[in-house]
């Protein structure tokens, strides 16, 4: 005989531990059924997201139609012939003179993207971009005025200026004193970086290199320590101009007058200007 207290049977669903045992059952199949959908999801959404990413490779991957050679050189022509119709202004430079010799002008055309698809057209028109200056790299624009499709493309180009410039006669040394022997004209393409070339040997006479330059290197505004006028204290003439007068007065210097750099100088009743450094211990303030 057995206690009823060992009894082997499960318990009713209708005892408590019956109703606990079900409703744990239940909610491990509800959890395993939602994990299972979800993942179900998650593995939907990462085969569509691969398709999609194999069709952009596709689209991205595939040879584009080159510019046909006739197209090619009809361009180039365009371009060519408002290159031809420009002028180069002949400027002044840093420390040029009236008398030299013009500057020889030179146009290099690049290349267009060789997978560019244009549309035909009838009438194509090259123009200059606003803003765009015919000195060093540049780009003319080519747009299409007449034709099934309108388009604008930049065609890449390079102008070289050649003109006489000063350049390094011998290998240049930070801190040393440029002297005439220093110093030679030869001619160099002006156009080739940003900052103006120096024209004319006398305007950097005593002055010295940045860095370290090389022997035949054309000589830049960038390539030159500014030339220092008078130092912080010292005392300083200012000239003051204006339409149709010109007065002198005397200050003292409240900064360095480096060439270029406006410098603060405080006159004798106290107010303070700020004057260009045009001398040794002159500085020039217009108004």
């Amino acid at each position: 005989m057995f206690s009823p207290l060992s009894s082997s049977k499960p318990p009713s669903a209708a005892s408590p531990i019956g109703a606990v045992a079900r409703s744990a059952s239940d909610a491990t199949s509800w959890w395993r059924a939602s994990l299972a959908c979800w993942l179900s999801r998650g593995a939907l959404a990462l085969a569509w997201t691969l398709a999609l990413v194999c069709v952009a490779w596709g689209q991205t991957a595939a040879p584009q139609a080159a510019l046909p050679a006739d197209a090619s050189l009809a361009l180039r022509a365009e371009v060519g012939a408002l290159l031809s119709q420009q002028k180069v202004a002949q400027g002044e430079g840093a420390g040029s003179s009236a008398a030299r010799s013009p500057w020889r002008v030179a146009f290099e055309l690049g290349e267009l993207d060789p997978r560019l698809r244009l549309a035909p057209c009838q009438r194509i028109q090259a123009y200059l971009p606003a803003g765009a200056r015919l000195w060093g790299r540049t780009r003319v624009g080519l747009r299409c005025e007449q034709g099934p499709v309108r388009w604008n493309v930049f065609w890449p180009v390079t102008v070289r200026v050649w003109g006489q410039a000063v350049v390094a006669a011998a290998p240049l040394r930070p801190g040393e004193p440029l002297t005439a022997a220093d110093l030679k004209l030869a001619e160099v393409d002006l156009a080739a970086e940003p900052a103006p070339a120096v024209l004319q040997p006398a305007a950097l006479i005593g002055r010295s290199v940045t860095r370290a330059l090389e022997a035949g290197h054309a000589l830049r505004t960038s390539d030159v320590r500014p030339r220092r006028w008078f130092a912080l204290g010292d005392t300083v003439t200012v000239n003051v101009l204006g339409d149709g007068f010109h007065v002198q007065a005397e200050g003292r210097a409240m900064a360095h007058g480096d060439e270029g750099q406006c410098a603060r100088i405080r006159a004798e009743n106290g107010r303070t200007v700020c004057a260009m450094p045009v001398g040794e211990r002159l500085a020039e303030l217009r108004l």
